[in-house]
């Protein structure tokens, strides 16, 4: 998914912001990229966050290189991000669609400027069917402007996507907006917030009586910390 002297993502340790240009196809660099990202959160070198800024719809058709196993890598590298022991915050700049959707559908905290809008590109008459498409409909199945970018492509405008909790602000100013959101999650804990991101994704799938096991132990866990403050659990 590269062009000459481009590349679709790329991961800054330093400033721990994964940069991700929609208009690419998906390449094995992209997937490099984000897993790259993924080992700074865990090894505790992303300060408890990682910035993704996100932009770009697709400007060409699937690379020849795409496979059922490249998506398949690329998926699963989504899947690491989104269990993160640490806060993923998005911008959304402009249009955004291809890897940068499927990026920003994962992150914990969406912030999209007023040229904004998701898009799900058509190509060979259909949108492509990877697990954005899940991410859009687990929420929203009912969703009339979200079926319509499922099935058709029709952008979701940014004021739109707020209104559908597929983003959380519009701001005139997104790097002060970025500003704010890191330091509101500066003290979150990042294996808790992974445990309770978890305990919040399964609660779409589990009964009661099998998730009391897991939010019991999670209630256990906070309370030793309480009890020794700063102690490894």
């Amino acid at each position: 998914m590269t062009e000459t002297g481009t590349t679709s993502a790329a991961y800054d340790a330093a400033t721990a912001t994964l940069t991700v240009d929609g208009r690419l196809p998906l390449s094995p660099d992209a997937v490099a990229a984000v897993n790259a990202a993924c080992d700074g959160a865990e090894d505790g070198l992303t300060a408890g966050h990682l910035v993704l800024r996100l932009s770009g719809v697709p400007a060409v058709p699937q690379a020849d290189g795409v496979t059922v196993s490249l998506v398949s890598k690329w998926e699963r590298a989504l899947r690491r991000l989104e269990r993160l022991p640490a806060a993923t915050i998005a911008t959304a700049e402009g249009p955004c669609g291809g890897l940068a959707l499927d990026l920003l559908l994962c992150a914990d905290r969406r912030i999209a400027d007023g040229a904004a809008s998701l898009v799900m590109p058509v190509e060979n008459g259909t949108t492509w069917p990877g697990m954005t498409l899940y991410r859009l409909g687990r929420s929203h199945a009912g969703a009339a402007a979200v079926r319509r970018a499922v099935l058709f492509g029709a952008a979701i405008g940014a004021q739109e996507a707020v209104a559908l909790q597929l983003v959380d602000a519009v701001a005139d100013d997104v790097e002060a907006a970025l500003a704010t959101a890191v330091a509101s999650i500066a003290s979150a804990r990042g294996y808790e917030l992974a445990i309770r991101r978890q305990l919040l994704f399964d609660a779409a799938t589990t009964g009661f009586e099998e998730a009391l096991g897991a939010h019991l132990a999670a209630c256990d866990r906070a309370l030793l910390q309480s009890a020794a403050p700063g102690a490894a659990v």
